[in-house]
């Protein structure tokens, strides 16, 4: 059997579900939620942290993306 992994945008979620739902060969199964680990939650922390002390040396985001564009 083929497995198909499908992005449905949030206001045809429900109207997704249902077509599923009436399509007897189709299985749906709904994603657990997937939270963040202790571990991925320090390095947040740290990064949070490290940027709170010292903004002057993270990159201006749009700036770069302009950059970015020039170099294209």
């Amino acid at each position: 059997m083929t497995h198909f992994n499908v992005s449905v945008p949030e206001d045809k979620v429900i109207f997704f579900n249902e077509l599923l739902k009436n399509l007897s060969f189709a299985k749906l199964e709904q994603p657990e939620s997937i939270g963040l680990t202790e571990a991925h939650k320090a390095i947040i922390d740290q990064r949070l942290n490290n940027y709170q002390n010292n903004p002057d040396s993270y990159l201006d985001w749009e700036e770069e993306q302009k950059n970015i564009e020039k170099r294209l």
